[in-house]
């Protein structure tokens, strides 16, 4: 497992951005290279890029990024994130057991594939102490080239030695109620 302080990514990721987001003229998606991260309470993810001519490009959203040139084009904001951020703290983990497992997703109500990136977990926000609200976020690269930001109850991850080929996520799991001492 390797944890990094808030806001740097466990390993930078090449990526594009749809340049709509950072010019006044439409160049497609654009090669960058996504190394950070940001969060703000009420708002959407904000990816922190390094682009070719230079630039370093701060708070675009999830929809921004995909990992083609020609991604999926009818793809939203709900799409990308159904949560917004907590709080201005968070910690971002790459679970090594996870690293390169394929999952299942639920973007809005579609059943999507795609490949664990890394974890962000909140932290001293006025939801994360609580058992029954505290969710860690997954960043999911998609089969369809677009990136997905869920909470884990909306992923399930095959190990097919393991779990198999999953065709749906699972049902009935009971949500944390109980902060659980020890004294």
């Amino acid at each position: 497992m390797l944890y990094t302080f808030a806001g740097q990514l466990p390993r930078h990721l090449y990526c594009f951005v749809d340049s709509t987001f950072l010019s006044t003229e439409n160049h497609g998606f654009i090669p960058a290279i996504w190394f950070s991260l940001t969060s703000h309470p009420s708002r959407m993810w904000g990816c922190t890029v390094h682009l070719e001519n230079g630039a370093i490009y701060r708070g675009l959203p999830p929809h921004a990024i995909s990992f083609t040139d020609k991604p999926e084009p009818a793809w939203s904001k709900r799409d990308s994130q159904v949560w917004d951020c907590y709080g201005y703290q968070f910690t971002t983990i790459e679970y090594a057991y996870l690293q390169g497992l394929a999952c299942k997703v639920k973007a809005d109500e579609a059943l999507l594939e795609g490949e664990y990136l890394f974890t962000a977990a909140p932290i001293n926000d006025g939801y994360s102490a609580y058992p029954e609200q505290a969710k860690e976020f997954k960043f999911i690269k998609l089969t369809n080239g677009r990136l997905t930001v869920q909470p884990t109850n909306r992923v399930a991850f095959e190990d097919l030695s393991f779990t198999g080929t999953i065709s749906e996520l699972p049902k009935g799991l009971a949500r944390q109620s109980t902060v659980w001492t020890c004294e």
